[in-house]
Order: C-alpha cells, then sequence, then structure tokens
C-alpha cells in the first residue's frame, strides 16, 4: 500500500505535541497530578533552596573526593590497575598519585564515604520537598520544557544509583551487576553533568528564595514555583524544625558511621558498618577486608614451600621466607585505609624495602615501577601495578611483621606489600612475585 495522498500525515512529532496539547486542555488525571494532592504545608521555595545549597556544597565535595579515590587507583597504569576501560578523557586529570603524607587515601576517603552516608537524609528531604514537580501536567510543554525535564530524570535517577551503589558497597554487598568501580565512575559523570545544569538553571532562584526567608509564598504565585500546596493541612512542625530534624538524622549516621574510618577504639561506634572480620585482639587484632579462607588461600599456598620470586630485565632471584628475613629489615608505621571507607590508625609494619628487593636484579636509584602479583587467584586487584614514586619511598616494605608479631594469614602472611598514602586494595597480601620495570 503506497502513502494517503495529499501528505497530510503528521510527523511522529508533531503528533506528539498535539497529544501534549490535548492532554493540557483537558487538565490533569485524578492524583498526584494534581496540585491540591500535595497537602504538606511545609513544602516551598524557602525549604527546597535551602536543601538545595547544603547538597550543592556536600554533592560538590563528594564528586571532588571521589576524583582523588579514583586518581588514587593509578588507574592509566593500564591494563592492570584499569577498572574503567574506555574511559578516554574522563581521566583527564589523572595524576601520580603521592605518597605523602601517609594518611592522604584515609583522609579523602574517608571523608567522602562519611559525607555521602550523612548526605542522605538530605537527599531523601530534598526528594520529598520538590515531590509535585516531578508530577506537574503536562509531563511535557515543549522541546526545552522537555530538555529539562529528561536532565532532572538524570539527576534523580543518577543521585539514587550513585547513592544506593556506594553504600551497597561500603556494606560489601554486591548485588548489582558488574563491577562496583564501572558502574560507580560512569554513573558519577551522568550524575554531575545533571547536576551543573540543575544548578546552573536553579541557583539564582534558590539564593531569592533563601533571601526571601521561611514565609510562604502564595500558591500559584511565581514564587511558589510549583512547590506551595493550594490547600495545604494544618502544620503539625515549622519548616524550620523539619530542617532540624533533617540535621539530626545526618548527626545520626555521622556518630554510627564515622568510627569505621577512625579505626581504633572508635570502630564499636561505627554500627552501620560491616561486622564480623574482625580478627581479635593482639598484634594482628586489627581491621581486615578479605580473609584468607574467602579468597581461597590453601594452606599450601603460604606454608614451607612458598618462594618470593624477584624479576627484571631478564634477571631473577628466587627467595625462600628464611632468606627474605636474612635481608636488611626496616619499620614504617602506617595505616591501612579502603574503598568502603574503613580504616586503621598507624600500624608498626616491618620488612625488606621495596628498593632493596630491586637492587637484587640490578635496579638502581631510579627503581621504575612494579608490578606486584598475589597467591590469590583471580578477583580484582590479585595483581596490582605500582607506580615509580611509590617504590621508591623508603617507607615501601614488604612486609614480613606488624606490630612485633608474624603476619597472620588474613593479614597476608608470609609477605605482604605496605606503601603510604596507597588504597588498601593496592596493599597487596599474599604476594608470590615482584616484577620490576614491568610496562603498564
Amino acid at each position: 500500500m503506497g502513502a494517503p495522498e495529499g501528505g497530510n500525515t503528521p510527523r511522529p512529532v508533531e503528533r506528539v505535541r498535539g497529544l501534549l496539547r490535548s492532554a493540557a486542555a483537558t487538565g490533569p488525571p485524578p492524583g498526584p497530578a494534581r496540585p491540591e494532592f500535595w497537602r504538606s504545608p511545609l513544602r516551598g521555595p524557602w525549604l527546597t533552596a535551602v536543601l538545595g545549597l547544603v547538597l550543592l556544597a556536600g554533592v560538590t565535595l563528594l564528586f571532588l573526593t571521589g576524583l582523588l579515590s579514583y586518581a588514587a587507583y593509578n588507574p592509566d597504569l593500564a591494563p592492570v590497575n584499569d577498572q574503567t576501560p574506555g574511559k578516554g578523557w574522563l581521566g583527564f586529570y589523572l595524576f601520580s598519585w603521592p605518597t605523602s603524607p601517609h594518611w592522604l587515601y584515609r583522609l579523602t576517603q574517608g571523608v567522602h564515604v562519611i559525607l555521602g552516608v550523612v548526605l542522605v537524609p538530605v537527599l531523601l528531604a530534598k526528594l520529598w520537598s520538590v515531590i509535585p514537580k516531578l508530577f506537574e501536567w503536562p509531563p511535557v510543554r515543549s522541546d526545552s520544557h522537555g530538555i529539562e525535564r529528561l536532565s532532572l530524570l538524570l539527576l534523580v535517577g543518577g543521585a539514587g544509583f550513585e547513592f544506593a551503589t556506594g553504600i551497597l558497597n561500603v556494606q560489601l554487598h554486591y548485588v548489582f551487576p558488574g563491577s562496583f568501580y564501572v558502574l560507580h565512575f560512569y554513573g558519577a559523570w551522568v550524575f554531575i553533568g545533571a547536576f551543573v545544569v540543575h544548578v546552573a538553571s536553579r541557583l539564582p532562584r534558590a539564593l531569592r528564595a533563601v533571601r526571601a526567608g521561611a514565609a510562604q509564598p502564595a500558591a500559584g504565585t511565581a514564587e511558589a514555583a510549583g512547590l506551595v500546596s493550594p490547600r495545604p493541612a494544618a502544620p503539625t512542625i515549622s519548616r524550620r524544625g523539619a530542617l532540624g530534624m533533617v540535621g539530626l538524622g545526618s548527626l545520626a549516621l555521622f556518630v554510627v558511621t564515622a568510627g569505621q574510618s577512625v579505626g581504633g577504639w572508635w570502630r564499636r561506634t561505627a554500627l552501620l558498618a560491616p561486622h564480623g572480620r574482625d580478627p581479635g585482639s593482639g598484634p594482628n587484632g586489627f581491621q581486615i577486608n578479605k580473609t584468607a579462607a574467602s579468597v581461597g588461600i590453601r594452606p599450601s599456598d603460604i606454608g614451607a614451600d612458598w618462594r618470593l620470586t624477584v624479576r627484571a630485565a631478564g634477571r631473577q632471584v628466587v627467595l625462600t621466607r628464611a632468606e627474605l628475613l636474612a635481608m636488611e629489615q626496616h619499620e614504617a608505621a602506617l595505616p591501612i585505609a579502603c574503598v568502603e571507607g574503613w580504616s586503621t590508625p598507624d600500624q608498626l609494619w616491618s620488612g625488606v624495602r621495596l628498593t632493596a628487593l630491586a637492587a637484587l636484579v640490578g635496579q638502581g636509584t631510579d627503581t621504575p615501577r612494579a608490578l606486584v602479583e598475589s597467591v590469590q587467584r583471580g578477583g580484582s586487584f590479585s595483581s596490582v601495578v605500582l607506580r615509580d614514586n611509590q617504590v621508591r619511598d623508603h617507607r615501601s616494605l614488604l612486609a614480613v611483621r606488624v606490630n612485633g608479631a608474624v603476619l597472620s594469614p588474613d593479614h597476608g602472611y608470609p609477605a605482604r606489600v605496605i606503601v603510604p598514602g596507597a588504597p588498601g586494595v593496592h596493599n597487596t597480601k599474599w604476594v608470590t612475585r615482584l616484577t620490576f620495570g614491568e610496562p603498564a
């Protein structure tokens, strides 16, 4: 069959516009699309603006510390360290992660995780305050309004995705498909793009609303912005009181979360942190992430037959544990800090400097990067590349003891890497091979 004569068939875009005009003319359907459905007397420009400005400051810091967390993994040392292949120009800012101060990653990642948890009540309150706008009728009034609605969808969806995956990662509960690193990384860029667009269009209005004070404008006025109910219920709390409750919720989450980043005795207050992974008291009695059993380390893997292979440029040295212990031993007081936000206070590690091991295979003061491989079979970061500045730092050790005691199997016996300022997962446990000058 041919097309109808006369060429009067409306294009799909025109058809959609016609449907939208018809929807606008007939009015909103019963339910949340009608302004009178929302009756809370608290909603209004002032409350929304205050919550938005708090999120503006918090999300900005959250994003910046997230970028630093990503940089700390040295993901441009591809392909070993790169958990986000194809990132392209999104990695434009990457730099060599420093080893000083040695607590840098502990600080930035602790702030990132704690802030992400503390902002949850603020985010939920902000979404509650603007929920009538999500149901406004008609859904799309024009092309520009459609673009704005799309950015709003990306903003709300991106915020929910980032906060949800981040909290699940903190809880070591990996129910999402694929790698957390990849999902969280790309999700962050989608979210922050929509966030910047939203801030650029709404910040002047938010500042005006804050300056105008908490007095509620009349429904239907431009100042009300579709947030004020035309038929509000009787108030049971003031807007400032509601804001105070949100603040108390954030404070409560801080109290039960911060201890996992502070570590030591304070970890007992971290009620929301994963539990059941504390190895007990004594020199090895500090937090761990993965136990030897959980990653399939067998007694034979770390027993009497264990050997350390050190390689570089065609040279190779194989050491027994006794030979490793016979080398000059050094000490370094360093913490362990993980992407999940938990960290330990400084522990006193002792072992052989990585530079001394590099010297065994002919590497001098210009010691290059090193590929570190674990007995662990597979899984993320069972091998990792350390930068040259990390290898050359005199505090970077292949540790065999901690706090005066032999490493426990869960802490990496017979030997583990410990590097100042590095994410915990780069402090590889159960090391079996070091290759200096490994290309990355």
